[in-house]
């Protein structure tokens, strides 16, 4: 897992083309607006994120965002314990995104 600010993050995710964005947030915070074409999987939902996360492609890169940065680096960690190689954690979560929001 590496931690990684807004602008390293950003750039990095532009130059990959192996790349999935993980939205680790609740429904209720999805609801306020995500980040363009993210994927949700909520990590409150216990063994369900951890099955769900289990049946990713593990080969890809995966970018994890929640609202502050707190749980999704909980997300990186459980991510490299299932087998996930590269992780990349949203230094500030969401609520300190400067970049495109889809509703």
């Amino acid at each position: 897992m590496a931690d990684l600010s807004q602008k390293d993050w950003t750039k990095q995710l532009e130059e990959d083309n192996n790349s999935v964005v993980l939205d680790v947030r609740t429904q209720e915070e999805v609801d306020l607006g995500i980040i363009p074409n993210a994927l949700h999987i909520d990590i409150y939902r216990g063994q369900g994120f951890i099955d769900e996360v289990d049946r990713l492609d593990k080969t890809k890169n995966y970018y994890v965002y929640c609202k502050a940065g707190g749980r999704s680096a909980q997300a990186c960690a459980v991510m490299n314990q299932l087998g996930f190689a590269n992780t990349y954690n949203l230094v500030g979560g969401f609520s300190e995104w400067e970049g495109d929001v889809a509703s």
